[in-house]
């Protein structure tokens, strides 16, 4: 644990008092019963609350609509694990033998989930003032960077209100490829309007569609609105 100890306390600026609630943060289910989704659901209420408030302190004319999408689209697990992915969590989690042999330490949801359980475990160890401070010091970057709440719309949506606006067809989604081995398989999906066709590649059917889509708003409106 003292690589990972090390890595928290250059990385995040803190220093457990209890070496044990950290090492559960780190634990995945299927290296022991003693894992870190009981952090990861403590840890997910604190990330809701701090973020909640420094969205609200951020855009004071803001709707509670457009408060939410705010929120989530940086506590949602895409957005966490890409934080943990560039943090170099991976390296330091505890997995089980299965998980090591797929990747696990670089799988989305694994990474959020334990980085979610680190700001549960900091809670219990130092409290909420602590928890908040790595929290707003973590997304420091992406706080400075807030986008409209327009720009959160999906690609899917924007394309399709974009189109309804000027009477013109809707799209049409066709999945083309599957490719790889289960656990990393690669998605391409098409999106026809009228002659124009764009294709978007990505882990998932939907996720590839919104890729797709994106590229088709871009191709149309050259990503103005």
């Amino acid at each position: 644990m003292d690589k990972a100890e090390s890595w928290l306390e250059k990385t995040l600026k803190y220093r457990f008092q209890d070496a044990e609630l950290f090492q559960q943060a780190l634990t995945h289910r299927s290296k022991s019963k003693q894992n870190n989704e009981r952090l990861e659901f403590l840890g997910d209420a604190v990330l809701d609350f701090v973020i909640s408030n420094i969205v609200y302190a951020r855009r004071p004319d803001a709707d509670e609509g457009d408060l939410s999408k705010l929120r989530a689209s940086l506590v949602k697990d895409e957005s966490l694990g890409r934080l943990a992915l560039e943090m170099g969590l991976g390296e330091h989690l505890l997995l089980g033998s299965g998980e090591l042999k797929t990747g696990g330490h670089r799988r989305e949801s694994i990474l959020a989930d334990a980085l979610e359980a680190i700001f549960g475990a900091i809670f219990l160890d130092r409290g909420f003032a602590a928890a908040e401070a790595v929290i707003t010091r973590v997304y420091a970057v992406r706080i400075e960077r807030l986008p409209d709440a327009d720009d959160l719309r999906d690609p899917k949506t924007r394309l399709q209100e974009w189109l309804q606006a000027r009477k013109m067809p809707l799209p049409d989604y066709q999945l083309d490829t599957i490719n790889g081995e289960d656990h990393e398989l690669e998605f391409t999906v098409s999106c026809k309007v009228a002659e124009h066709v764009t294709s978007g590649d990505a882990t998932s059917r939907r996720k590839a569609e919104q890729v797709a889509a994106g590229e088709m708003f871009k191709l149309l409106d050259g990503g103005k609105e």
